[in-house]
């Protein structure tokens, strides 16, 4: 047996922190659980259909910001407090958790008009973002990218817009997933004391983009080798269910209580 094999070892690894990795890893992790979690999802039989949730959305959007009355804000935030409690704890947290974030920062900025007598704007701005965001977070919890872009499809919007939106998306968790597994790969190379670990930051960027730069060009390769012109179609049957008729009824009675209240 060699002598050097006979020789105590006495390495000791240094301390190190490895605080930045760890959050980009949860951070990474959050957002593409959050993304699969709302593609997965596809609505239930008796469920208001993707059409119906994305004009109502736009609809209470445009309401909100015309109406200068509190009380049509106030029913407006009735029957979304309402839409939440149908949900999961998880969801509702999150979803009041951004509006509440988004409103307090606009209150931040309308606060200097306060002192120079505009209340109103202080207090109905917020609130109105609040429901705004509120009511886009429950349709972005209710409904999957997928349904999301074949309504806008039903709306005639371009088809270059629901390109652009489907393949980010899809993009974002694709690079997320890379992303992800170079920050594996520093942490597991990142043995005892690393000084030289947020220069592998660059590494990290330059590899992303080199990625970027060829699954672009591979995908461009595919759409043309199937045919792909552009344009969407959407082939699923529309059903007019009971909830469908619900919803747009309650939506109706938004519009007329914004005709009576002004």
């Amino acid at each position: 047996m060699p002598e050097w094999l006979l020789k105590d070892e006495n390495y000791q690894l240094l301390p190190d922190r490895d605080t930045f990795i760890d959050k980009s890893i949860l951070s990474l992790l959050r957002i593409l659980s959050r993304i699969r979690a709302q593609s997965g999802y596809v609505g239930g039989k008796h469920g208001v259909h993707a059409l119906w949730k994305v004009a109502g959305t736009f609809l209470l959007i445009v309401l909100l910001s015309l109406s200068r009355n509190i009380w049509f804000l106030a029913a407006v935030g009735a029957y979304l407090l309402a839409a939440l409690s149908l949900m999961p704890a998880e969801r509702i947290l999150r979803i009041l958790k951004t509006g509440l974030v988004i409103s307090f920062f606009s209150f931040l900025i309308l606060l200097p008009s306060f002192f120079m007598g505009n209340r109103y704007s202080l207090v109905m701005i917020p609130l109105k973002t609040l429901a705004t965001v509120t009511a886009v977070g429950i349709l972005s919890h209710t409904t999957g990218w997928h349904c999301v872009t074949g309504a806008l499809k039903s709306f005639f919007i371009p088809d270059i817009f629901i390109f652009v939106l489907d393949i980010t998306i899809k993009y974002i968790v694709l690079l997320g997933e890379l992303s992800l597994d170079l920050f594996y790969s520093l942490k597991l190379r990142s043995v005892g004391k690393n000084t030289g670990k947020y220069s592998s930051l660059s590494g990290i960027a330059g590899t992303l983009f080199l990625r970027s730069k060829e699954m672009a060009e591979d995908m461009y390769s595919a759409m043309e080798c199937r045919g792909f012109t552009g344009s969407y179609r959407v082939r699923r049957r529309f059903r007019f269910t009971a909830a469908d008729f619900l919803y747009v009824m309650v939506h109706a009675a938004f519009i007329a209580i914004f005709v009576y209240l002004g």
